[in-house]
This record gives structure tokens, C-alpha cells and sequence, in this order.
């Protein structure tokens, strides 16, 4: 299917900016893509790379300078755009959205903070009159993970459970926590504080975050390249927050129990426990001889230095699995994404999985294929659709079904 005709907006001219610019020329023949960003030399060095990525995209990509910050320059870069996609930190998005409806623009994003989702929706109405769709959380986790179960629960008459697991890891474990960092510090530790929302026994729960270890196993290709033999991989899965977003309160009443947890190496989850019990991510500390520290700082410094590993490619893990009963049969219906850094393009896997698939958000809403108003992703998004489509963004995704 061609998009020829659709151009967009994105805010963000980095990593992420620049796989959703990729995925919406290449996967989807995107007529018109922007990069806005405050920083230039960034916007411009963004387009230059995809112009090389992408052969006859010559006009295809425009850089722009805006801060988001900024309403009137938001305004001037989403102009005449289809949709806009914020790739920048979530605590812009609520104003990017009431500018993005303002301009007649529908609106997407990454996502991953469940309150700012919620400040996002309570635009149904300005949407609705504006004729626009607003879709937060369209990422990996929340995001693509919440699609798959989505999906999955619309298979049975009766949804039982629906459980979602996902991690980005480096290929190998290495370093003291057996991670690399994968995307920002602030998002990392923000997934690691809090509280996971639930569903439990059909009623909506809290959990706290680092909690609920549970062992797991992964099937990964020993040369971390699609086909080949394979090796599987003890892995380590818990709670943090975010990653079911909206889906608690969207599907209580038709399931019983979801819930959401990270995947890390066996071991991770043990450290990082000791590591906020010490206070090692407290915003400020008052030492004993009265001096005043501020170790969440000092972290972000040393974590963003020791858990680099440029030589190190990433992979990601999802595993969303929905059992149900349909036909007087119950069964499972188990999703599952083993996904790699791609040496050719040179996006890592946390890129691809976070970037593609909200591309392909974002083209549905160009066509019209999602309704006007702000609903959360669940609920609007036609997955059946969104599935047989999602091969064509470079995101393979093997089903199976068990007893």
C-alpha cells in the first residue's frame, strides 16, 4: 500500500526522529517527511543520512528549526502535515497535542508515561471537532506490546489473561548489570521507579516497580541473524511501570488479568534493587556532615559513561501471551519478537521496535483508517489490519498457539 500522497511532521531529530523519517519514506513511500528540532546542524545531518538510506528520496525530507518548547514554532513546522509524531521526551506531549489539534494535524508519539496519556485523552472532544486522531504510547512497551495482546484478546469470546514481556539488551551480557543502555537515563529509571498498573482477578492493582522476579526463556539465533540454529536463553522478567499504559482500564470487564514486566539477564534486577535501597537514584541527599549530594545526577553521569558498549549491538525481546477460551476450547495465543541491531541501515533494534511500528501508527492515521478523537491505541487501532501490515514495516512477528 502507498502513502504517497500523506507527509508528516516529526519533532525530534534523533535517534528515534530519524528511524520514524526512515520507516515512513521507506516502508510506507511517505510524499513529504519533516525533521524539526531546536538543534540544526542536527535536523540537517538527520536528512543527509536518510537521503543516502533511502535511494530516490530526494525531496522527500526537509530539516526545520523548532523548539518544542515553543508553540508558535511547533505551529510553523507541522504546518500542512497529515500527522505529527513527537520523538522528543513525554513531557512535552500534552502541549505538542493541544498545538497539533489547534493546527488540524493528527498527533502521535512514543510515549511512556501512563498520567501524560491521560492529560492526552482528555483531548477526545477538541479532537473530535477537529477531525483528528490523537494516538499516545505507539511505541515498543508501552506500544507495539499493547497491539499484540490487543489483538490477541479480540481472538477469543472469552479473554482470560494477557501477559506482556519485552526487555532491550545487548546482544551478550556484559558490563556490572549485564545491560548496556538502550535508550536515555531519565526513561530508564523512570520504567524502574513507580508502581506497574495491573489487572488482577478483574480488578485494577497497583504493584510496586523490581518486584515479582520470574524466570523466563527466550529462542534467539546463535549469530544473532534471522534463520540458522538457535540457543535459548535464560532470561529474568520484572515489574515497572508504564508499560501496560491505558490497557487496565480499557479492557477491565473483558479480561481478567494484565500485566507487564521487563526482561533482563539473570542477576540485573537484584543489583538495580540494591542500587535505589542505597539511594543511588535519589534526586538529593543529605550526608551526615551536613553537605548536600545529589546522586540521581552523579548516576546518569557514570551510567550513561560505563554502560555505553559502542561495540556491543542490542537485540529486543517481546513476548505478549493472551489465553482465552473460543469455541468451548481454552487456549493460548503467544506473540513473539526477537529482533536485531541492522548493520545495513545502522539502526539498533531498540530503534527499529520503537520507530517502525509507531510509523506505522502514524500512516493509518494519514489514511484515515483511525477514527478522530484522542483514544488510546487498544481501543482505536484496527490490529488486524495493523498486523497484516506489520511485515511490511520490517517488524516479523511469529504466533503461535498453545494448549
Amino acid at each position: 500500500m502507498s502513502d504517497r500522497k500523506h507527509s508528516y511532521a516529526i519533532l525530534g531529530a534523533g535517534r528515534q526522529g530519524v528511524a520514524l523519517a526512515y520507516s515512513l519514506a521507506a516502508h510506507a513511500g511517505a510524499a513529504r517527511v519533516i525533521l524539526a528540532d531546536v538543534d540544526e546542524t542536527l535536523a540537517r545531518r538527520a536528512v543527509a543520512r536518510l537521503q543516502a538510506l533511502v535511494p530516490g528520496s530526494r525531496g522527500v525530507f526537509e530539516s526545520r528549526i523548532a523548539d518544542v518548547s515553543d508553540a508558535i514554532a511547533v505551529r510553523l513546522a507541522i504546518r500542512g502535515a497529515d500527522v505529527a509524531i513527537s520523538a522528543v521526551p513525554y513531557r512535552y506531549n500534552v502541549a505538542l497535542t493541544d498545538v497539533a489539534i489547534d493546527c488540524g494535524v493528527s498527533f502521535c508519539d512514543l510515549g511512556g508515561n501512563t498520567g501524560v496519556v491521560r492529560q492526552q485523552l482528555a483531548r477526545h472532544e477538541a479532537a473530535t471537532r477537529a477531525k483528528v486522531s490523537v494516538v499516545p504510547d505507539c511505541g515498543l512497551a508501552p506500544g507495539l506490546g499493547n497491539i499484540l495482546a490487543a489483538h490477541g484478546i479480540a481472538q477469543f469470546e472469552e479473554a482470560l489473561a494477557a501477559h506482556v514481556r519485552c526487555g532491550g539488551l545487548p546482544q551478550q551480557p556484559i558490563g556490572p548489570l549485564g545491560y548496556k543502555l538502550v535508550f536515555n537515563f531519565e526513561g530508564l529509571i523512570n520504567e524502574y521507579s513507580g508502581l506497574g498498573e495491573f489487572l488482577r482477578e478483574g480488578k485494577r492493582l497497583d504493584v510496586p516497580t523490581l518486584t515479582e522476579l520470574e524466570e523466563l526463556q527466550f529462542d534467539v539465533p546463535r549469530n544473532r541473524a534471522p534463520g540458522g540454529a538457535s540457543e535459548r536463553l535464560a532470561l529474568e522478567a520484572a515489574v515497572t511501570s508504564g508499560g501496560t499504559s491505558t490497557c487496565p482500564t480499557s479492557f477491565a470487564g473483558r479480561i481478567r488479568d494484565y500485566d507487564y514486566k521487563t526482561i533482563r539477564y539473570p542477576g540485573h534486577f537484584a543489583i538495580i534493587r540494591a542500587l535505589f535501597g542505597l539511594g543511588c537514584f535519589d534526586e538529593s541527599f543529605q550526608a551526615a556532615d551536613g553537605e548536600t549530594l545529589q546522586p540521581r545526577r552523579m548516576m546518569r553521569k557514570i551510567i550513561e559513561k560505563q554502560l555505553d558498549f559502542p561495540q556491543m549491538r542490542d537485540m529486543v525481546l517481546l513476548r505478549a501471551s493472551v489465553r482465552g477460551r473460543a469455541a468451548g476450547r481454552e487456549s493460548t495465543l503467544q506473540y513473539d519478537l526477537v529482533d536485531f541491531h541492522d548493520e545495513r541501515t545502522g539502526f539498533t533494534s531498540m530503534e527499529r521496535t520503537t520507530a517502525f511500528p509507531t510509523a506505522l501508527v502514524a500512516a493509518m492515521q494519514a489514511r484515515g483508517q483511525i477514527a478522530a478523537g484522542a483514544r488510546p491505541l487498544e481501543i482505536c487501532l484496527p490490529t488486524a489490519a495493523y498486523m497484516a501490515e506489520l511485515g511490511r514495516f520490517d517488524i516479523r512477528v511469529e504466533t503461535r498457539t498453545l494448549g
